[in-house]
C-alpha cells in the first residue's frame, strides 16, 4: 500500500483535500477501491502531519432483497482505529423491482449520493472521500465525450454547497491495476457487488474501449489524463 499512499499524498497535497480537523466519511462499499481508499487514509493520517478523523460509511442496497456480511470490512476498520457503520438502505429494491429502470445506474448512483451525504452530515463530518481512481478519471470523460457531447469529468475537489459537505477524491493519481495489485498483496477481504447488472453496464463498455485502444494506441489513457490536467477540465 505504500506506494498507493504516494499517490494519495500527492492528490492531498495537490488539490489541498485534507485540513486540520477534518472529520472525513470515507465511502466503503466493500470493492476493491474502497478499501484501498480506507487504507491509504488510515494509513496517511498517521505520518501526513495533519489531524483528522476518519468515519467509514457503508451503504447496504439490499439487492434483491437479501443483506450483506460486511463484518471483515468492520474488522479492517478496528484495525486501522476507524469509526464504522454500516446502513441498510432499500436502493436495490426500489431502482429494480420498484421502478424497474431501464438505465438503473444513474437512479442508483443518484441515491447512493444522496444517503451518503445524509450519513456523513449524520455523524458530523464535513467532507467526502470516495474512491474513483486515475482510471475512472478517464472513463468518466470519455463517456461524458461519447454519450453526452460534453467536456468534462468529475473534480478532484467538489464543494456541495447545499450540504455544506466537501467531496474528495484521493486516488485520483493511482491507476486501477496497480490498486487491484496492493489490495491483492495486503489481503483484504474484498465484498464483491451483488448488482444485477454488474460488469454489464455503460462505464464498463467504456473501460473495454480503453483496453482496446491501448492496445492498438499504446499510451493514449495517460494522454487522455495528461490533457484533461493541462486543459484544467472541470478543476482538474
Amino acid at each position: 500500500m505504500q506506494r498507493i499512499m504516494g499517490y494519495m499524498r500527492k492528490a492531498a497535497q495537490e488539490y489541498k483535500m485534507i485540513e486540520p480537523g477534518d472529520r472525513i466519511a470515507v465511502g466503503i462499499s466493500g470493492g476493491k477501491d474502497s478499501l484501498a481508499l480506507a487504507a491509504g487514509l488510515a494509513g496517511l493520517r498517521r505520518f501526513i502531519g495533519i489531524p483528522f478523523e476518519l468515519v467509514g460509511i457503508t451503504l447496504d442496497p439490499g439487492w434483491e432483497g437479501r443483506r450483506t456480511d460486511y463484518g471483515p470490512v468492520a474488522g479492517l476498520c478496528a484495525d486501522w482505529d476507524m469509526e464504522y457503520h454500516v446502513l441498510n438502505t432499500e436502493i436495490g429494491p426500489i431502482v429494480f423491482q420498484a421502478r424497474e429502470e431501464s438505465n438503473p445506474c444513474s437512479l442508483c448512483a443518484r441515491m447512493r449520493r444522496g444517503a451518503l451525504h445524509d450519513a456523513a452530515k449524520k455523524y458530523g463530518c464535513n467532507k467526502i472521500a470516495l474512491g474513483h481512481h486515475y482510471d475512472d478519471a478517464v472513463e468518466t470523460f470519455v463517456m461524458n465525450l461519447f454519450q453526452e457531447g460534453r467536456i468534462g469529468c468529475f473534480s478532484p475537489v467538489t464543494y456541495l454547497s447545499r450540504k455544506d459537505l466537501t467531496m474528495i477524491r484521493p486516488l485520483i493519481f493511482a491507476p486501477e491495476r496497480e490498486i487491484a495489485a496492493a489490495v491483492r498483496k495486503a489481503g483484504y477481504p474484498v465484498v464483491k457487488s451483488q448488482c444485477p447488472v454488474d460488469g454489464s453496464t455503460r462505464r464498463e463498455w467504456t473501460k473495454n474501449w480503453l483496453r482496446q485502444m491501448e492496445k492498438e494506441h499504446k499510451g493514449i489513457t495517460q494522454r487522455l489524463f495528461g490533457a484533461m490536467k493541462r486543459g484544467h477540465i472541470s478543476g482538474w
